[in-house]
């Protein structure tokens, strides 16, 4: 179900201020309070000292309430926080995000993958690997280039059967002309469908994928179709 956004440019100022004051009037009334303590245990009577049940009572409430009003304090700004990322993540809604991960949800559709190569490469080997990191899918790509590149899995493994449902890794080896190893890094680019908030997190639906909003690295518009 897809998060349902209202106007959240204001501040609820009027909220912040009395609970601000709410809690200066408890600290000025708990220094008080202490205060006054402190001079009875020092002038009462060593002969019949005073019953300490009933001050260290208010004390314990004193505390309590203290505590429970920095705890609505810090749930007020996560909620906040919350909000203003979901109105933020809405205007991503149509527009290509690109997000630093290499795992996708297969169903029914192909899944294109980007990578990046650091230098021109003369082979890349691709590996599709399933949930429980078993390769299921492995080949050659033949763009080489340096910079950004993609590859495109039909969703079908090494027999020619197409696999379950689920998610599906995609791992790129690159090698220079010398052999050596050319560093890469993956990333799916892709059109944002809806935003949602799960389990207090930003998630992004791309395609069937699911991806968290902390991986997306950049946005732009997307082109017509």
């Amino acid at each position: 179900m897809v998060t349902s956004v209202s106007n959240t440019s204001g501040t609820n100022t009027s909220g912040t201020s009395t609970t601000t004051s709410t809690t200066g009037g408890l600290a000025t009334t708990y220094e008080t309070f202490l205060g006054l303590l402190t001079a009875q245990i020092k002038n009462q009577d060593p002969l019949s000292p005073m019953d300490s049940t009933q001050w260290t009572n208010q004390l314990v409430q004193y505390t309590s309430v203290e505590q429970q009003l920095k705890a609505n304090e810090y749930l007020k700004s996560l909620v906040g926080l919350g909000a203003g990322n979901v109105a933020n993540s809405v205007n991503m809604i149509g527009k290509t995000a690109v997000a630093d991960i290499d795992t996708q949800t297969f169903k029914d559709k192909p899944l294109t993958w980007h990578y990046e190569l650091a230098n021109s490469a003369s082979q890349v080997g691709v590996e599709v690997l399933d949930a429980d990191g078993k390769t299921v899918w492995k080949g050659t790509s033949d763009q080489l280039k340096k910079g950004d590149n993609s590859f495109t899995w039909d969703g079908k493994d090494s027999t020619g059967a197409t696999v379950k449902e689920g998610n599906y890794t995609l791992k790129v080896t690159a090698t220079g002309a010398n052999g050596t190893a050319i560093s890469n890094a993956i990333s799916v680019q892709q059109r944002v469908d809806a935003t949602e908030l799960i389990n207090g997190e930003i998630v992004l639906r791309m395609g069937y994928s699911l991806i968290p909003m902390s991986y997306v690295t950049g946005v732009r518009e997307t082109a017509d179709a």
